[in-house]
């Protein structure tokens, strides 16, 4: 039977790349360096080297991305849903339970969702090294064998070359500190990745931190299921303290241990680290999108939407979206977080969402937003419907523009096809439906006082969602 259970911990917000990454399409969704998510090639990469039953962590805006994401990679597997946000300490453990439903010696790999690894052979050989060292109870890590001095990663000291027991784990440094980390041999970057018994690491939550062991032994217990996804017990999940599982167990641990790790490893945490593993021209210039550069050097461009001209720029990114503009020097490359924490607090959603936001039915983009009316483009997957739905404070008019609409407006039923138009009046009962092959493409005008996606009173919903986001 497999035993060597894949989990991947996808619940990360990805702050450090806005304004492409926010809190509700984060950076593991993102296509960054390949034509796959960073998700994807995660995913691809932890059920290539592992033999178990894949298993991704993460929170309840994220599900249906998760779920989308997996399907177009053709996996399967368990999506546990964190409730609440608690760090990687009590995610790892309700995957630890997870895993000991299906085999009772299961062994897990701990990956993050938002990391490259370029080698995929030479992770895979890690992998199995670190599952060796696990068999006998080691709590093990990977080490990625430095290949500069970096502030932006925390470091790992080990007592003795290759597979090593470990001697401290240590914060991020400044630039001296890490120049002799570096300089010395003995350190690593510490990855965030954890290879051990599903047994073993609950073990150590019951010596170290025996209540959050406690308040998720509780979540998993009356966990529920819910079309694909695992709801843990939200009221036991929101015990547990926030705390990282270096901070709950490996520092505390007598038994861990480190794996050097070299597989062309990057977290891409910052704008300039997406280009270092970007491909580069003559200049050192990488482009993604519309971009175009004149006597520039070492400059990174990511254009969604439209042309971006960069004329005499050294060491800048540039990142384009639809509804803003990021340019950085890239030694402050890291601080880009720092604009989604001051959106916030203003209370604007260029923090949250883009103009394009993802349903499990499809997605909606905004085109144009006044005071009294929004113009939307909205998508329906072939097969899929929205949820049977009112609105108090704004009235619909939907124009097909390709493929077919089975309309539901009160107590009518009308198919609409390209060219066609309807209209649904304020406080009318009404549901669309793609029953068609091809992906329904349809513009919607909304016209009323209030526009906000929480005007929503659903009545059925396929997806199994309730609250106020379509």
């Amino acid at each position: 039977m497999n035993s060597n259970f894949p989990v991947i911990l996808a619940g990360g917000s990805g702050t450090r790349l806005w304004p492409l990454s926010r809190s509700l399409y984060p950076k593991q969704f993102l296509k960054l360096n390949s034509d796959k998510s960073l998700l994807q090639e995660t995913i691809n990469r932890a059920t290539a080297a592992c033999d178990g039953k894949l298993m991704i962590v993460c929170n309840e805006d994220h599900r249906f991305l998760t779920a989308e994401q997996m399907r177009e990679v053709g996996q399967e597997g368990a999506i546990i849903l964190e409730p609440v946000a608690r760090n990687t300490a009590p995610a790892i453990a309700l995957a630890a339970l997870q895993a000991l439903k299906h085999h009772k010696d299961a062994t897990i790999t701990v990956l993050a969702a938002d990391h490259v690894i370029s080698n995929t052979e030479q992770f895979a050989a890690h992998v199995e090294e670190a599952i060796k060292c696990a068999q006998d109870g080691a709590l093990v890590t990977f080490g990625v064998v430095p290949e500069k001095p970096e502030t932006g990663y925390g470091y790992i000291k080990a007592k003795g070359d290759g597979i090593s027991e470990i001697a401290s784990f240590e914060e991020k440094p400044d630039a001296d500190t890490a120049k002799k980390y570096v300089d010395s041999g003995d350190y690593y970057w510490n990855s965030g990745m954890f290879v051990f018994k599903a047994s073993a690491y609950l073990d150590a939550l019951k010596r170290y931190a025996p209540q959050m062991l406690a308040s998720c032994t509780a979540a998993f217990e009356n966990a529920s299921e819910d079309l694909d996804f695992i709801r843990v017990d939200s009221d036991s999940f929101a015990e547990c303290d926030s705390v990282s599982v270096d901070y709950a167990v490996m520092e505390k641990a007598d038994n861990a241990m480190v794996v050097p790790f070299k597989a062309g490893w990057s977290d891409i945490g910052s704008w300039d680290a997406v280009h270092s593993i970007s491909e580069q021209d003559e200049n050192g210039n990488a482009t993604t999108g519309d971009a175009m550069l004149v006597d520039s050097k070492n400059c990174y461009v990511n254009a969604s939407t439209r042309l971006v001209a960069a004329l005499g720029l050294e060491n800048i990114s540039i990142i384009e979206t639809s509804d803003c503009i990021l340019v950085a020097h890239n030694d402050h490359a890291q601080d880009a977080k720092k604009f989604a924490s001051m959106l916030k607090e203003a209370g604007r959603n260029e923090a949250d969402t883009h103009t394009k936001c993802y349903r499990p039915w499809g997605s909606y983009q905004t085109i144009n937003l006044g005071s009294r009316f929004q113009v939307k483009r909205i998508t329906v997957k072939p097969g899929a419907k929205l949820s049977l739905q009112k609105h108090h404070h704004r009235a619909e008019h939907w124009v097909v523009v390709e493929g077919t609409a089975i309309v539901t407006c009160d107590d009518k039923e009308i198919m609409l096809t390209e060219n066609q138009s309807t209209y649904l009046p304020l406080g009318a009962t009404h549901r669309l439906d793609n029953p068609g092959k091809i992906p329904l493409e349809l513009i919607e005008v909304q016209s009323g006082s209030y526009l906000g996606e929480d005007d929503i009173v659903r009545f059925d919903d396929v997806y199994g969602r309730s609250g106020t986001t379509n």
